[in-house]
């Protein structure tokens, strides 16, 4: 039971702390970040490491590119980490991922029911929307919100266990990881394109 005075949002995890235990071991994975918060957290928990890529600029484009990679690379587990307010602007491509069924891809959209690259406006997952339930039924059958630390191991296990899988993680509205990212993009690209090319099975 929450403290009196305690909110939903507040009782929730810390970004912080949440992400990183749930990533666990981040070579596990091809990653592909959405905007701002998700991509400082993936550049700080993994120090920028070269299987991962982080997007700027790109609202909404995360879920499209880890798809098409996972269908790149079904040797390859894919991971997906974007925001509540980046899965919103492209809610459609649940349904493309559902359709295809793509069995190597992973999602874990991390919920702070705010946008936090235009001035942490609410999202429409602070009014009531629930995407966990909107991937279900496109198809996304492992499907599941976290929302305390008790389901932290529940979810890193679904992130890497075969199959489609789409993991909610409702995070209070502080800050995420501080990382000074390289926003040298051509460099970024290259650096992924090379672990690519050096990735076991790769054709």
């Amino acid at each position: 039971m929450r403290e009196p005075g305690i909110t939903a949002l507040e009782a929730r995890p810390d970004r912080r702390e949440a992400v990183p235990q749930i990533l666990g071991d981040h070579r596990d994975f091809l990653i592909v970040t959405g905007l701002a918060g998700a991509a400082q957290d993936i550049a700080g928990s993994t120090s920028e490491a070269p299987n991962t890529f982080m997007l700027g600029g790109a609202m909404g484009g995360a879920t499209m590119m880890g798809a098409g990679l996972a269908l790149a690379r079904p040797d390859r587990r894919v991971l997906v980490v974007t925001g509540d307010g980046d899965l919103l602007m492209s809610l459609g491509s649940l349904a493309t991922i559902g359709a295809l069924a793509i069995s190597n891809l992973a999602i874990l959209c991390i919920d702070n029911e705010r946008y936090g690259e235009t001035g942490n406006q609410q999202t429409h997952t602070g009014m009531g929307v629930k995407l966990h339930l909107v991937a279900a039924a496109c198809g996304i059958n492992q499907a599941f919100e976290v929302s305390s630390r008790a389901n932290f191991e529940k979810a890193a296990k679904a992130l890497r266990a075969p199959g489609l899988a789409f993991v909610l993680l409702k995070v209070t509205d502080g800050p995420s990881i501080r990382y000074r990212r390289n926003w040298n993009a051509v460099e970024r690209k290259i650096i992924f394109q090379s672990h690519l090319s050096d990735a076991p099975g790769q054709r």
